[in-house]
């Protein structure tokens, strides 16, 4: 996401990194690149010039020109402006009603149907409500199907209506049924259609009018870049939504959605989406986003994600096992499930300050730790719970019953002690101990 703009942002501040001395036509040079870079990555010119002209007057303003890193200033500004632009902070869904309706909208294949499952996964596993999704969408059987499969993948019930071609007389009946069976929110999928037309415009504004939802989000593909911004705008204008869902940041976009959309509606952007898997949906964090455009990473995101997957009785039986030096290939094994629960793996890299560039053209498959899985999977009971059993004969025998080589098995068995001791070292507060050596001028004592 972003990675394109992020190194064409990083070319720009290197203008301000030069030996010679820092002048208002070094600054000047620098935001024409930046205003470049972001028209590049499909922002709308307005915001694009609005944005610069803003950053020149807070950089001049704060004094970059006798700064003594400057490069450093500009880049904050920089970062600041683009959260500000984005729209500061992050927004909450309205769940108001009882119960709360949520009405979804937008145009045929931005992701409304994936996107409301998400929705719901995410209001059901995160702030404990009970939801009933709606299949307003009476056009495309295809989408009824699609919705009944996710509810039942996430647990999560779906109103249905079959025959029924009136998509107002569905929401206001599933309302009725979930109010008569406690639900404490409904969503709505609704019809899209390939463009903006008349006729879907004017069934969107009589659900809108019946059902009278607390939330009404308007869903956008945000690899349709710069139209992604103009649909939102016409919708907007018929519908007053509250709030914008951008879908497919993990393809190949630009990013210029996800920058102007803001600016040019007005609307908060709330969630963004990423993948197929019910979990891959955030709320949307401007402040946050800036970091990761601007290459800082987004160290909270990743902490918070971990935070959903930990588990602190498990975590206490682990540490028990590092210090007593127990860890073994089933820990191994449950340590790896942790991590692929948190997401896709270049996802999580990228919000690790510095990795993710690094990491920016290396193809990182979400099956990255099939192999690891298929030896550990090939061992025995006793080889995964006491590893120092694994001689070479057996190392031998578990290559041949993984479809792997020797020398992957051997990897893994110096992966795997590699990453016992370093934790054994953490559990035990050696490493502290090291490090406070280290400060001492010691250096690392063996």
């Amino acid at each position: 996401m972003f990675e394109n703009l992020t190194d064409k942002l990083e070319r720009s501040f290197k203008i301000l990194k030069g030996e010679g001395s820092i002048t208002e036509i070094n600054v000047a040079e620098t935001l024409k690149e930046i205003r470049r870079a972001l028209i590049d990555a499909d922002v709308n010119y307005k915001v694009a010039k609005t944005f610069t002209d803003e950053v020149k007057q807070k950089a001049l303003g704060q004094h970059v020109l006798t700064a003594v890193k400057p490069g450093q200033m500009m880049t904050k500004i920089v970062r600041d402006e683009l959260a500000v632009l984005m729209g500061g902070t992050a927004t909450d869904i309205k769940l108001e009603g009882n119960p709360a309706i949520v009405l979804i909208a937008g145009l045929q294949g931005s992701g409304k149907t994936t996107f409301s499952g998400k929705l719901a996964n995410l209001l059901k596993t995160k702030k404990n409500r009970k939801v009933l999704l709606v299949a307003g969408d009476v056009y495309r059987p295809a989408a009824i199907d699609q919705l009944k499969v996710l509810g039942e993948q996430i647990g999560v019930e779906v109103y249905t209506e079959p025959g029924n071609m009136n998509p107002v007389e569905i929401a206001e009946n599933a309302i009725k049924y979930a109010r008569s069976n406690s639900f404490h929110v409904v969503i709505v999928d609704t019809a899209g259609r390939l463009a903006v037309d008349e006729a879907m415009m004017v069934e969107i504004t009589a659900i809108k009018k019946a059902v009278k939802p607390s939330e009404t989000l308007f869903v956008v593909d945000s690899m349709t870049g710069q139209d992604a911004v103009n649909t939102a705008k016409e919708f907007n204008d018929r519908l007053d939504f509250d709030g914008v869902v951008l879908t497919k940041l993990d393809g190949d976009t630009r990013g210029g959605a996800a920058i102007s959309i803001r600016s040019v509606v007005n609307k908060p952007l709330k969630f963004i989406s990423s993948g197929e898997k019910m979990d891959a949906l955030q709320v949307f964090h401007p402040e946050r986003m800036a970091d990761r455009i601007l290459g800082m990473g987004d160290v909270v995101s990743l902490v918070e994600r971990a935070q959903e997957q930990y588990d602190e009785e498990a975590a206490r039986r682990l540490k028990k096992k590092l210090v007593k030096d127990q860890f073994n290939f089933n820990d191994f094994l449950e340590q790896i499930g942790q991590v692929k629960k948190m997401g896709n793996l270049k996802d999580i890299a990228s919000m690790i300050p510095g990795v993710g560039k690094a990491l920016k053209d290396v193809d990182i498959p979400d099956d990255a730790f099939k192999q690891t899985e298929a030896i550990i999977g090939s061992m025995t009971p006793a080889e995964r719970e006491h590893p120092e059993i694994i001689n070479a004969r057996r190392r031998e025998r578990i290559a041949k019953g993984s479809g792997t080589t020797l020398a992957d098995v051997n990897r893994l068995m110096k992966q795997f002690e590699d990453a016992r001791k370093m934790m054994k070292m953490v559990a035990g507060g050696g490493l502290k101990q090291k490090m406070q050596a280290m400060r001492r001028g010691g250096g690392f004592r063996r």
